[in-house]
């Protein structure tokens, strides 16, 4: 099988975020997509209320919109474009009592009793995959970062995988589940792996080698369609990029950015290293296995193996090294500013360690835990949402 890699230019940006509709009094979820997509395409000016918009999407289920960025050339032109979808929604949802939020998963409503959209995939998922697709209330933000040759896709995503720790305990914001604190940062993270074709990508030395996985999946009817492919990395050929989808859910604007400027500066550091002609170390898939479950249960607090060594570090000092060592790909990509909220994360914590201290202080009551998720959301800073969303953005 021959899978043709439609190059971008380097370091180009799209962010996606996806996130939760509640009800605004009670904070239960509700399933109201489909009245939420017809609305927001009934206020674009080029959209009939049933053509799908460019940016605010459907998702596995219907208590979920996602909202998709255009091609960037920059992480504050991602949280620009964002913002605007945001409020887009906004203004269909506020009159409905309908609000929204962003965390791994929602931390009290049955993921069982939730309905899926009807997209066909999404049925035939649910069908095959039963009692865990059915459990799959949750939500992530994805990166994709543009690559402007195919042979750079595999060893970033062997580069990514090193730093899969790092993304997972920044963002690990889903403790509670069913109303229960199950101990974990992040049940997501292995949740999400159950799925078939989901969890940890494999590594391959070549491109060849990737096509001929690929080829095995279709033969096997193990997938469909390329996109089936659920890696926590992943190449995306027709869109020329590489995909980081680890991460949790993010509440706030503020976060997706720190986020999307740690994938962005590591990629084009990476690509950096191949067009000197260096190498991108790899470690053995027993330590990166380790590194994604310590960060799922622990976080923050993660002790993480950085090497084939098998020397280790607690998760935040390391990140601490790694922002120093992007600072200068950071400036040369214009996003000093956004690359050190990632160090506003790690001093007032992870959106696990917030939920559970207000929990805490509102006796364990989860409701309040997603007012204050709701709070949070409703922080983007309005000078971002004045104007209307833009027309589609060609691909990268």
């Amino acid at each position: 099988m021959q899978i043709d890699f439609a190059p971008s230019r380097q370091s180009t940006l799209g962010v996606e975020w996806e996130l939760a509709l509640v009800n605004a009094r009670t904070g239960e979820l509700v399933s109201v997509a489909n009245e939420v997509l017809r609305g927001v395409a009934s206020r674009h000016p080029d959209l009939n209320e049933d053509d799908e918009h460019p940016h605010i999407k459907r998702e596995l289920l219907l208590n979920t919109v996602e909202l998709v960025t255009g091609v960037c050339n920059t992480v504050k032109e991602a949280k620009e474009d964002l913002a605007r979808s945001l409020q887009a929604v906004r203004e269909v949802t506020d009159p409905m009592g309908v609000e929204l939020f962003c965390a791994g998963s929602h931390p009290f409503s049955p993921p069982q009793l939730q309905p899926v959209s009807d997209k066909e995939r999404y049925a035939k998922l649910i069908d095959r995959t039963q009692w865990w697709g059915r459990q799959m209330v949750i939500y992530g933000v994805h990166v994709h970062v543009g690559l402007d040759r195919r042979d750079k896709a595999l060893p970033i995503l062997d580069g990514l995988v090193n730093y899969f720790p790092h993304f997972q305990a920044l963002s690990a914001s889903s403790p509670f589940w069913g109303g229960e604190d199950t101990g974990y940062a992040s049940q997501r993270a292995l949740m999400f792996q159950q799925l078939p074709t989901a969890g940890l990508p494999f590594q391959f030395p070549s491109w060849a080698e990737y096509e001929s996985y690929v080829q095995d999946m279709f033969t096997t009817g193990v997938i469909d369609t390329l996109s089936e492919i659920r890696w926590d990395i992943r190449p995306v050929p027709n869109l020329g990029t590489i995909e980081m989808r680890i991460c949790d859910g993010l509440a706030t604007l503020e976060e997706v950015g720190a986020v999307a400027a740690l994938t962005q500066c590591l990629v084009d550091e990476f690509s950096t290293i191949l067009d000197n002609g260096g190498s991108i170390p790899t470690m053995p898939p027993w330590h990166i296995q380790e590194n994604k479950w310590r960060a799922a249960r622990y976080g923050m607090e993660a002790i993480i193996i950085l090497d084939a060594e098998g020397n280790e570090q607690l998760v935040t000092d390391h990140l601490k090294e790694t922002l120093l060592r992007l600072a200068p790909v950071a400036e040369k990509l214009g996003c000093s500013e956004e690359l050190a909220d990632v160090e506003k994360i790690i001093a007032r914590g992870a959106g696990y360690q917030r939920q559970r201290r207000v929990a805490a202080q509102h006796d364990g009551d989860l409701h309040a835990v997603v007012q204050d998720l709701v709070q949070q959301m409703r922080s983007v800073p309005t000078a971002w949402t004045s104007d209307r969303i833009p027309a589609p953005t060609p691909k990268p």
